[in-house]
């Protein structure tokens, strides 16, 4: 197929092209406003679907809407008569459209446009009102107003929360992507004239400026967002997008002596946390115990020797482990248990625990294997 998308160059865009190429579509024209627009002819002719991205939102001149938002549409539906290309053209709108304002009513014009288009042809035309949309090469300042929060929030910088209790549904590019390729495809999500994307979230402006907060803050606390919750999971990877290039790292708190170190590297109030425990050769480390929380011991570089022992018995369990084979040891409740470094470099072991530690109540308890 040949795929035509204006405003190639902005958000979804970018993001579409993106993904049609990961699809497998690899002729694509791609139209930007640098373009000439003697380009735009040659396109639409050979082209076997329209995705008309390219509008305005926010420019200097309220002019500018109409010239934006509905000339552009009507001349390349002037060119698709002049080929007699019955193309389909996926147009994104705005949910503004409902609204009378000079963007809304640009918007409005376009559809009206292309819907009587569509009764003139016969062709096929898929018209998205998008709410707000949010995801990785957004603007801040200029597409949504989680991209302006994860800008801010990333660098420290303030951020305005005009009306907390403000409702805002938000759309994922990526769930945008995915109705996309199903209009491309034939199968549109429709409802009466328009189409619509059938993911969306909904969340008040105060709990969204929270919950982006959160995540700068997990750098510190260790804990991992809720990944089960949709929306968060979209808006931690939104907001990891906006980092700074010199701040994708950042160091953890290392707990050093002479037999090694323990570091904590994350942190999750409903599945525990995650250490990673470093012992020099000959070095012993635990024999305790503990009533409820269990671990995983995973050792990924150097040798060790795990142990066990029932705190009611004599009898020894062994397990010889090695970075050379990754092999999970479970630690169960009610055994005393330790790890020897046997090896002649540092014993390296990364280790689960099913709660976090809490040293108001340790649940360790010491006792020679």
């Amino acid at each position: 197929m040949n795929i035509l998308v204006t405003g190639a160059s902005g958000f979804v865009g970018k993001n579409l092209i993106a993904e049609l190429k990961n699809k497998g579509y690899n002729k694509v024209f791609e139209f930007t406003r640098e373009d000439d627009f003697s380009l735009l002819g040659d396109y639409v002719q050979k082209c076997d679907f329209v995705f008309h991205l390219a509008g305005v939102n926010r420019p200097k001149d309220e002019k500018e809407f109409m010239k934006g938002n509905f000339d552009l549409i009507s001349h390349i539906i002037d060119l698709l008569k002049k080929y007699n290309n019955k193309a389909p053209v996926l147009l994104t709108s705005s949910t503004q459209a409902e609204k009378d304002n000079p963007y809304g009513r640009s918007k409005k014009a376009g559809e009206d446009l292309l819907l009587k288009y569509q009764y003139d042809t016969g062709a096929n035309v898929y018209i998205y009102r998008l709410p707000n949309l949010f995801g990785k090469w957004s603007k801040p300042n200029y597409n949504t107003v989680v991209a302006t929060y994860c800008h801010n929030i990333s660098r420290g910088l303030d951020i305005q929360v005009d009306n907390p209790t403000a409702n805002l549904t938000l759309c994922y590019i990526d769930d945008v992507l995915e109705e996309f390729i199903r209009a491309l495809k034939g199968s549109p999500t429709v409802q009466g004239d328009f189409c619509n994307v059938p993911v969306s979230h909904n969340v008040r402006l105060l709990e969204l400026a929270n919950l982006i907060k959160s995540f700068k803050e997990s750098r510190n606390s260790l804990n991992i967002p809720n990944m089960e919750d949709p929306l968060t999971k979209k808006l931690y990877s939104t907001y990891l997008s906006f980092l700074p290039e010199d701040q994708f790292s950042y160091d953890l708190s290392m707990n050093c002596d002479r037999r090694g170190s323990f570091t904590e590297f994350m942190r999750t109030p409903e599945r525990g946390q995650v250490s990673v425990n470093v012992s020099k050769p000959g070095i012993t480390k635990g024999n305790h115990w503990h009533h409820t929380k269990n671990e995983k011991f995973l050792v990924v570089s150097g040798e060790g020797l795990i142990r066990f022992r029932k705190i009611d018995t004599k009898e020894i369990i062994e397990y010889r482990v090695s970075g050379e084979k990754l092999q999970v040891v479970d630690i169960p409740t009610g055994y005393t248990h330790s790890i020897v470094n046997v090896g002649g470099s540092d014993l390296v072991t990364l280790m689960w625990a099913n709660e976090c530690f809490n040293p108001d109540s340790p649940d360790t308890y010491l006792l020679e294997v």
